[in-house]
């Protein structure tokens, strides 16, 4: 979902087999393994990952078809990932109104803060940073420490 819940399709590079969703929906286990886990899986273990996916999700090449998304003003360079509306359930009624009041964001607080190393709960709270602090000079930190992941490989998994 982007601004105001504005639902957009978002460009990336293919990481997981096709109809990954409906793998993950269609075995129980699997889907409450993921949910337990906070909407991932551990490092590893994703089944519906590909093997050339793990490495473009490692280096983080599966991110740059979003670029297109900022082209066309779905998303801006720096704010909160695009959220799903099952996820966005996790969050209050303020929170969601908080959350969709920026464009989603190619990099933001979360991915600097930690990305695959934090909980669900973390990232909610890491996602609602940016809305609640949005300033030029914060765009600025998370620009070079985008940057300075992206080459170190840190947090990408």
């Amino acid at each position: 979902m982007g601004r105001d819940g504005k639902p957009f399709k978002i460009m990336k590079f293919r990481s997981m087999v096709v109809n990954a969703e409906a793998v993950l929906q269609e075995n129980q286990e699997l889907y409450q393994t993921y949910i337990d886990n906070g909407y991932k899986f551990p490092e590893g273990e994703d089944p519906r990952l590909t093997r050339i996916g793990a490495f473009i999700r490692k280096t983080s090449l599966d991110e740059f078809p979003q670029f297109l998304n900022i082209l066309k003003g779905d998303m801006s360079f720096i704010g909160p990932r695009p959220i799903l509306a099952a996820e966005l359930e996790e969050y209050t009624a303020k929170e969601k109104r908080e959350l969709l009041s920026v464009k989603p964001g190619a990099t933001g607080w979360w991915q600097v803060s930690g990305r695959s190393d934090v909980n669900y709960p973390e990232r909610c709270q890491l996602e609602l940073y940016y809305p609640r602090h949005f300033s030029f000079g914060l765009d600025m930190k998370i620009a070079f420490l985008t940057v300075k992941q992206v080459l170190t490989g840190e947090g990408a998994r």
